[in-house]
């Protein structure tokens, strides 16, 4: 198992102090959750994950430790969550700017055929053809950047979050104890 190890004097100095939440309830620093989502994209994505807490003696009871536990849980289960919203709203985009793009190349098609077809000027026609392929092809440059390319940081941002939520959280004295 590998472990990000996280070194404060006072649990409360990973959690947000303007959050009026009771303490479980409270979203993390964004420095803590900097330093723990970074260390977290460098571990080995096949073994577990765990985070450890060093705290002074005084301060390292059962009862901290089942707190923190389940605020970093409940915590990273939230940002799962809305990283799941944001996946499921980029591909409601990509869809609906795919049928955006596949209407315009269609008719960009039929534009040009139509065109070919009247042959006015070689050169004006031909223009005007290729002119409405490539918009039609540039249409539907979006849709495919988003099923091809954008989803997946989206995706393995989730993931990261879903290992973090699960992650073994433990409460470390400094003394040893």
């Amino acid at each position: 198992m590998t472990a990000i190890e996280i070194r404060v004097d006072d649990v409360g100095q990973l959690f947000d102090t303007l959050d009026p939440f009771p303490f479980r309830e409270k979203d993390l620093d964004r420095d803590a959750e900097e330093y723990i989502v970074g260390w977290a994209r460098e571990l080995p994505l096949n073994q577990p994950m765990a985070i450890v807490i060093h705290l002074p003696s005084e301060k390292a009871t059962d009862m901290v430790a089942e707190d923190v536990r389940q605020a970093f849980s409940r915590y990273f289960d939230y940002r799962a969550g809305i990283t799941r919203r944001d996946l499921n709203e980029l591909f409601r985009v990509g869809r609906r700017s795919l049928a955006v793009g596949a209407l315009v190349l269609v008719v960009s098609i039929g534009v040009a055929q139509i065109v070919v077809g009247m042959r006015p000027n070689e050169t004006i026609a031909r223009l005007v053809e290729e002119s409405s392929l490539i918009l039609g092809w540039v249409a539907n440059w979006r849709p495919l950047e988003i099923f091809l390319y954008d989803w997946w940081p989206i995706w393995r941002r989730l993931r990261l979050y879903r290992r973090l939520a699960e992650a073994e959280v433990t409460i470390s004295s400094r003394d040893g104890r």
